[in-house]
């Protein structure tokens, strides 16, 4: 299994960047897809997921700014993250997750200037 991430990047503050991750070696249709970000000494955090059915849910400090989306055919999620904040500095990180079988990513670094 491989979930693959790319995107990441130096923006400044109001920018935008839009995460990529495609997987591989999973029935990629039957999982919910995440991504999550860790900071520089704190712990990884949920930022948003997306069901098999497209149900998407936000963790609350970046709702209205970040939307996930998924492309089954192509086995990839996306995040397209807009207003950047550089609290919103962090990696990165892709999740796959079914049943009890859950995949990361290795991570794509986002880095936010103020």
């Amino acid at each position: 299994v491989q979930l693959q991430a790319s995107g990441g990047g130096l923006v400044q503050a109001g920018g935008s960047l839009r995460l990529s991750c495609v997987a591989s070696g999973i029935t990629f249709s039957r999982y919910v897809m995440g991504w999550y970000r860790q900071a520089p000494g704190k712990q990884r955090e949920l930022v948003a997921y997306i069901t098999k059915d497209g149900t998407t849910n936000y963790v609350d400090s970046v709702k209205g700014r970040v939307a996930i989306s998924r492309d089954n055919a192509e086995r990839t999620v996306y995040l397209q993250m807009n207003s950047l904040k550089p609290e919103d500095t962090a990696v990165y990180y892709c999740n796959a997750r079914f049943v009890a079988s859950a995949y990361w990513g290795q991570g794509t670094q986002v880095t936010v200037s103020s």
